[in-house]
């Protein structure tokens, strides 16, 4: 999927909130987890579910300290009590979630205990000038969520899922010039009444902007948005690919900090009728993934499983 596919990914129910109904609630099932089986005796079935999930989970290479490389652009620390896992595993994962993959995923960062976690993904879209910085109007990009959100829904309709309605900000975007990271959460309702926050962050470099997506339980935000913020801070690009590296001649982005908010290529892909072939719905089959995981994992270590 090429860099402007990527952009789609603004428009992506990322869920921070509580399972709707027309989620999945757990992993795919497992081949041994038949209908029958289940109706026999549903406890069994779980907790042969969730073994096989941790089984699953173990077979997974994780780095638990020291530094961990994102593809070759970039560094993440991986402070002590937390997971991590390079590409390979981080697609393993988000497929077992039941999403679709790219192959641009390259890092999952979590606490042991899986109670929550951060996707990495890089979109090499070219330098993305910041000189928006001071100038922007969360009311207007707010307005072209929303616009940009009729559109999403027609392709959501026709894969018999959920629309989604944009409410509004849970946290307006914020650019720190300093780091060159722009962050902000959009909360979206779905058409069965289901309430979901999309939070997101954009950490801009030389030659692209690394996309990292917080998926935790929406009671969960308030302890979490600070430990993720934590995490953030142990990431850093390659000298060479930062964003103070840039020079003339490097590719240049075709739009700046509010096309990066609301999808970049986007409304070009819809005149080109290429909408169809960007849907990407990373977090369905990821609602409550957390309570899931901490029915499994609870008190347990990565040694332990």
């Amino acid at each position: 999927m090429s860099p402007t596919f990527r952009s789609l990914l603004c428009w992506v129910t990322l869920t921070l909130a509580a399972a709707s109904p027309a989620f999945a609630e757990t992993p795919a099932a497992t081949p041994a987890e038949t209908p029958a089986a289940s109706a026999a005796d549903p406890t069994a079935a779980s907790e042969a579910a969730a073994a096989k999930f941790k089984q699953f989970v173990a077979s997974i290479e994780w780095k638990t300290e020291g530094t961990s490389l994102l593809g070759g652009m970039a560094t993440l620390a991986v402070p002590s009590g937390y997971r991590f896992t390079a590409a390979a595993g981080t697609i393993k994962l988000m497929e077992a979630y039941g999403n679709l993959t790219s192959g641009s995923e390259l890092g999952y960062i979590a606490p042991l205990g899986m109670d929550w976690f951060a996707v990495f993904e890089f979109e090499e879209c070219g330098y993305v000038k910041d000189d928006e910085k001071d100038k922007l109007n969360a009311d207007k990009i707010l307005k072209q969520f929303k616009d940009g959100q009729a559109q999403a829904n027609t392709e959501l309709a026709k894969r018999g899922m959920p629309t989604l309605e944009v409410v509004g900000w849970q946290a307006p975007p914020f650019y720190n010039p300093q780091t060159n990271n722009l962050e902000w959460a959009i909360r979206l309702r779905s058409n069965d009444g289901g309430e979901t926050i999309n939070y997101r962050t954009k950490l801009l470099g030389r030659r692209g902007v690394m996309d990292v997506v917080l998926v935790c339980d929406e009671e969960q935000l308030a302890t979490v948005i600070p430990q993720y913020q934590r995490l953030l801070k142990g990431f850093a690009y390659q000298k060479e690919d930062s964003y103070a590296a840039f020079s003339k001649g490097d590719k240049i982005a075709t739009y700046g900090l509010t096309g990066l908010i609301v999808g970049g290529g986007l409304l070009a892909a819809a005149k080109t009728g290429l909408l169809a072939k960007l849907w990407k719905p990373i977090a369905v089959g990821v609602v409550a993934i957390g309570a899931f995981l901490k029915r499994i994992f609870a008190g347990r270590t990565d040694k332990s499983i």
